[in-house]
């Protein structure tokens, strides 16, 4: 690491050097998936929390109870709907442990029954309005994935073993992408997320063909999360006094890693094709033994 590379973002450096990991890695900017309609869930239990302070106490109760209900939904449904957008960004996924939407519109439909039960539609009447409540919440907004994305012809083992390095991966992906968000400094951010977009390709490539997931685990787990405790020191120190040496050591960090993971994940995807030719070569080495020739 103590080597510095002309790379594509260094100061000296020309749009040519880092080499590319081929289009089919090509990774999309990365979204937040929660929208403005799960956002404004969050406006219902506000809403029902201020009427039922101006009424007795078993309207408070209720509206309370109502509100803190809507509220937790609201929240789930937000980790909900980024766990799915996780789940079908990666070949291979484990279904999430903790049906978040599911809960969401359990919760959402207790909510209203709570905020209604007192008013003139009675029990049955808040029911009925908690139902029509969970099901308008699966309509908008669906349930969660309920079976593990798997990938033919591997094993079960491989693919758990690869989901766990690319879930740890992420994490350390989404720790970096925040510490230096939090820095509200642009330059810094594009350069970082180009490295992230990088380290993505690598793991869409493991995901891919889990087979690579040896030649790819040391640099998905031991350099990610060095890479992550070098960002959080960088950016503690940054929050309290601005140091542009350790700005310039961070960046030359990020050379050497885009770098390396740029080489390697072409690597693996040259390792991938030559495996693709071997198969090709044997399969016509037997159909030629077989008495089966191209006429």
């Amino acid at each position: 690491m103590g080597q510095r590379f002309g790379g594509k973002f260094s100061p000296q450096g020309s749009t040519t050097d880092v080499p590319q990991a081929g289009q089919r890695n090509a990774v999309r900017p990365q979204r937040d998936p929660v929208g403005a309609r799960a956002n404004l869930m969050f406006v219902a239990p506000a809403i029902l929390l201020v009427r039922s302070l101006g009424g007795g106490p078993v309207d408070l109760a209720a509206g309370l109870a109502g509100a803190v209900a809507l509220a937790l939904g609201a929240w789930l449904l937000r980790g909900g709907l980024r766990a799915e957008a996780a789940y079908h960004q990666r070949a291979v996924a484990s279904r999430p442990a903790l049906p978040r939407k599911i809960l969401a519109a359990v919760l959402t439909g207790a909510g209203v029954g709570l905020a209604t039960v007192t008013g003139d539609a009675g029990v049955l009447g808040a029911a009925i309005y908690g139902t029509v409540a969970l099901i308008a919440h699966v309509a908008a907004f669906g349930i969660d994935p309920l079976a593990h994305k798997r990938l033919a012809g591997v094993d079960t083992f491989q693919q758990d073993r690869v989901a766990r390095v690319v879930a740890e991966a992420e994490a350390h992906l989404a720790t970096i992408a925040a510490r230096i968000s939090a820095l509200a400094d642009r330059p810094l951010t594009i350069r970082v997320n180009a490295f992230l977009d990088t380290a993505r390709s690598m793991i869409r490539t493991v995901e891919e063909d889990p087979r690579d997931l040896t030649g790819a685990r040391k640099f998905l787990s031991v350099y990610l999360q060095g890479t992550a405790d070098a960002t959080a020191k960088f950016a503690d120190l940054t929050q309290r006094r601005p140091d542009t040496d350790a700005r310039t050591d961070y960046l030359s960090l990020l050379d050497d890693l885009d770098q390396t993971f740029a080489a390697r994940n072409a690597r693996l995807l040259r390792d991938e094709r030559s495996d693709m030719d071997i198969e090709i070569k044997v399969l016509r080495d037997r159909l030629a033994r077989d008495g089966i020739t191209d006429t």
